[in-house]
């Protein structure tokens, strides 16, 4: 397929363009559907003008259909994208980016989808549907998944489904809650993806961040050993990365520890670790819940996480992520991973 592609490049280079343009088309109004043409154009960066005469084009292919409330895919349209995913992933060099990420990373796998999260929406929803394929992968032997909070994580569990083994599943939280919108706590996540996927699940209803009084007091309550124990023996570990000025203030940081993070070039957190550039960890939140200690080799940990600002967050965490790590993430971090790797070289 490489080869053929490689030739298409030198012989016919309009037409892989062309395959291109309409399969973001594609991609685009199945994520938006019903959309009309403005807020598509709009979406694709494209005039209304050119757009016309590409949905002209695949309304006679049949691929889309027009209603008065926008356009969606039709049954064709949405076997010819699905058949047309791994292709483009080839035309778009994207399988090549994810074999050199993962040995610039020495992690075990890294999965990327095409776009950027933070200019398309609907590109966190392919980062969600990407985790949720890639966990059903292995949760017949993982039985216990202990997940983060954060609208990343949220998007993962509206892309969950049931199946046969996910009925033995056990979903727990990895933290405690950062007192932001319920949405997206970790409790509230765990609870929706054990519905979605028809499984069990734990809740900790602690916050995120203790006094070392209170962190003592509750760590010595049974019913909370009990949990936390259920917590740190989980076989998966799904997370995303957050950026560490933008966690300290979720956090309600007080005003001497932003200091310590400014100073000491914070620019990524995981887990209530605050890392810098060089992977250094800065300061460490007292959490109840997952510490990096209880990611060990034979866990398997899913980081999910996407876009261009959080670059310097993925790559200060990924300096000292296990090799056991899966990172899944968009495109345009992708390349500033990449690229920025080759100018530290």
């Amino acid at each position: 397929m490489r080869t053929l592609l490689e030739v298409q490049r030198k012989l016919l280079p309009d037409f892989l363009t062309v395959m291109q343009k309409r399969y973001d088309i594609l991609r685009h109004i199945k994520m938006l559907q019903p959309v009309g043409r403005r807020s598509l154009a709009v979406s694709l960066n494209l005039t209304e003008r050119i757009l016309r005469s590409e949905i002209d084009f695949l309304k006679g292919q049949n691929l889309i259909n027009i209603f008065s409330s926008g356009m969606m895919l039709s049954e064709e349209g949405i076997e010819v994208l699905e058949k047309l995913e791994g292709i483009m992933r080839e035309v778009m060099g994207i399988d090549l980016m994810e074999r050199q990420l993962q040995e610039m990373l020495q992690v075990d796998e890294v999965i990327i989808v095409s776009g950027n999260c933070e200019e398309s929406p609907w590109v966190k929803k392919e980062l969600g549907k990407a985790c949720a394929i890639r966990m059903k992968r292995e949760w017949k032997t993982k039985n216990t998944i202990a997940v983060t909070g954060g609208s990343t994580m949220a998007e993962v569990a509206n892309s969950l489904s049931p199946d046969e083994a996910s009925m033995q599943l056990t979903f727990v939280p990895a933290r405690g809650g950062l007192g932001e919108a319920t949405q997206i706590q970790a409790n509230t996540i765990v609870e929706k993806m054990a519905h979605k996927a028809r499984a069990s699940y734990r809740v900790l209803y602690v916050p995120d961040q203790l006094s070392d009084e209170s962190y003592t007091s509750i760590m010595k309550e049974p019913a909370m050993k009990e949990v936390i124990t259920k917590i740190k023996s989980a076989d998966m570990i799904i997370h995303g990365i957050g950026d560490a000025l933008a966690m300290a203030k979720r956090r309600n940081t007080s005003s001497d520890m932003l200091k310590k993070l400014i100073d000491g070039n914070a620019v990524g957190e995981a887990f209530g670790y605050y890392y810098d550039e060089n992977g250094t960890v800065v300061h460490k939140v007292l959490t109840v819940g997952i510490q990096l200690e209880d990611l060990s080799p034979e866990k398997r940990v899913i980081t999910v996480a996407g876009g261009k600002t959080k670059v310097k967050a993925i790559r200060s965490y990924m300096k000292g992520a296990p090799s056991s790590t899966v990172l899944i993430t968009d495109e345009a971090a992708a390349l500033e991973l990449i690229q920025g790797y080759h100018t530290l070289k």
